[in-house]
């Protein structure tokens, strides 16, 4: 049985998927949180594929602080992976999180990595 954040969460995060998907010219940066680590997925929607991820847990993560700043830093690194794929445009997928905390911080790392959104 879900829980009424998890509910509230997965019906904004319909909301936001129905209006929104990820081409082959601008793919969708999708960003997952735990209580432990952040996770960020840059996806082709059009073949259901996954080009770019990263996370605390990945072996380039090499950052440490608050979990503010590792997503900061996370945000950094999937934009770099991305620009090195040729990668620069995105469309940005918050998962039905509000815009604020670690998803903003993720955001801003991205857009100092290069990403544009």
């Amino acid at each position: 049985m879900a829980g009424i954040k998890t509910s509230r969460r997965a019906r904004i995060k319909q909301g936001i998927r129905k209006q929104l998907s990820g081409s082959t010219e601008r793919p969708r940066l999708t960003v997952f949180r735990s209580n432990k680590g952040i996770y960020a997925q840059i996806i082709d929607d059009t073949v259901g594929k996954t080009l770019i991820s990263a996370s605390t847990l990945s072996k380039e993560f090499a950052g440490s602080g608050n979990k503010v700043e590792q997503s900061k830093a996370v945000g950094k690194l999937v934009a770099e992976k991305a620009i090195a794929a040729g990668i620069s445009k995105v469309v940005f997928d918050r998962n039905g999180y509000l815009y604020h905390g670690r998803i903003k911080s993720l955001a801003d790392g991205a857009r100092e990595g290069g990403l544009d959104f």
